[in-house]
């Protein structure tokens, strides 16, 4: 058996949708596609407004530049995230400053991020670390009492939900997420920007297209701009899929549940540690990620049983481009444990079930 560690579920009435899209002849990022996607979107996660992006690094770029964050600023990151996270601040010429992660949930630990702050600290970027919602009350109530941004990255965490409101509505300046394949839906590549502000909406609308110039001034520009549109056709595929969203995170938290009944006696004997779910929260399991041991050999092995992993994200302190020399070591402790499990929305229970009859051999 073979299987991959995610696969998108692409319907007939995706391909339906982008075939109208195509004959239609709005396949440009100023397409009628891509306004439907938006207020769709908008509606979903509970905000105001969204603005569709090529992709989910370029929707957290936009995000901080639509703010004014730039040269001298600081924007607070956790060390534990995937590197589109501190790009993003790079790309807009600020500085990434990176902090532990707690130990059970793997987000960013609302207990240390108050000592980083410093003058120059514009915003903070929380991370929902494969879909487990980050303490959103503690990090918001830092945010007020030091006057900062909130800008979350939400790429993985799409339909989650903090105190039953779904991530991306309104406790945060600006919510970034990813639509790249192997989201819980997808729109092959793409992102989006959810925020509540008409000023900023607009602002990141004219910003993604380049600046061009307002009022009429087609071709005249008073600040740097982006190259940051979604395309009519990307936004048609996405449009079609966020009709089943509700039907696809349901999918990936029964997967997770499935997992988690199976390979219950491999936790209880201290085997892996399984993910959370906070009672704050609602986890959409984007990827179902254990912690084990030798996870390398266990990687290599599973691999040659036909199922595909990947390792978790290598700390932020630990990547070249970032490195430091001081110690985040909840982060290293779980960089160095953890492993994705196959997680697609159209897994099937033979394929859960070969998954974990296999890693109660290599676990053995």
């Amino acid at each position: 058996m073979k299987i991959p560690v995610c696969k998108p579920a692409i319907t007939d009435e995706d391909v339906q949708a982008v075939t109208e899209c195509a004959k239609s002849g709005w396949v440009s990022g100023i397409s009628p596609y891509v306004e439907e996607f938006e207020a769709n979107f908008a509606k979903y996660c509970g905000s105001k407004y969204a603005v569709a992006t090529n992709s989910g690094s370029t929707a957290l770029q936009l995000a901080l530049a639509g703010y004014g964050i730039g040269k001298g600023d600081e924007v607070i990151v956790p060390d534990f995230t995937m590197v589109a996270s501190p790009n993003a601040v790079r790309n807009v010429n600020a500085k990434p400053v990176f902090v532990d992660c707690e130990y059970d949930t793997w987000n960013i630990d609302p207990a240390k991020i108050s000592e980083k702050v410093t003058k120059k600290t514009k915003a903070i970027m929380p991370v929902h670390i494969y879909g487990h919602p980050c303490y959103m009350d503690a990090i918001v109530r830092i945010a007020e009492e030091y006057n900062l941004l909130v800008i979350d990255d939400a790429a993985e965490a799409f339909g989650s939900k903090f105190c039953g409101h779904r991530i991306g509505g309104a406790m945060t300046d600006a919510t970034a997420f990813s639509l790249y394949a192997n989201k819980t839906i997808t729109s092959g590549e793409g992102g989006m920007i959810t925020c509540n502000s008409k000023e900023i909406y607009e602002r990141l609308h004219w910003l993604r297209a380049q600046a061009f110039g307002r009022g009429g001034r087609h071709f005249y520009h008073e600040e740097l701009g982006y190259g940051f549109r979604m395309a009519g056709l990307v936004a048609s595929l996405g449009n079609s899929q966020l009709k089943r969203a509700d039907q696809y995170v349901q999918a990936r938290r029964i997967h997770a549940r499935m997992y988690m009944e199976r390979l219950l006696p491999l936790s209880l004997q201290g085997k892996l540690i399984f993910p959370v779910q906070k009672s704050y929260a609602e986890n959409t399991y984007w990827m179902f990620t254990i912690l084990v041991k030798d996870r390398d050999s266990v990687i290599t092995k599973l691999a040659e049983k036909g199922i595909e992993t990947r390792p978790v994200f290598t700390p932020m302190h630990q990547q070249p481009i970032y490195k430091e020399k001081r110690n985040y070591p909840i982060s290293e402790y779980v960089g160095a444990r953890g492993i994705n499990l196959p997680s697609s929305n159209i897994l099937t229970c033979e394929e859960i079930e070969y998954v974990c009859t296999s890693l109660e051999e290599v676990l053995a």
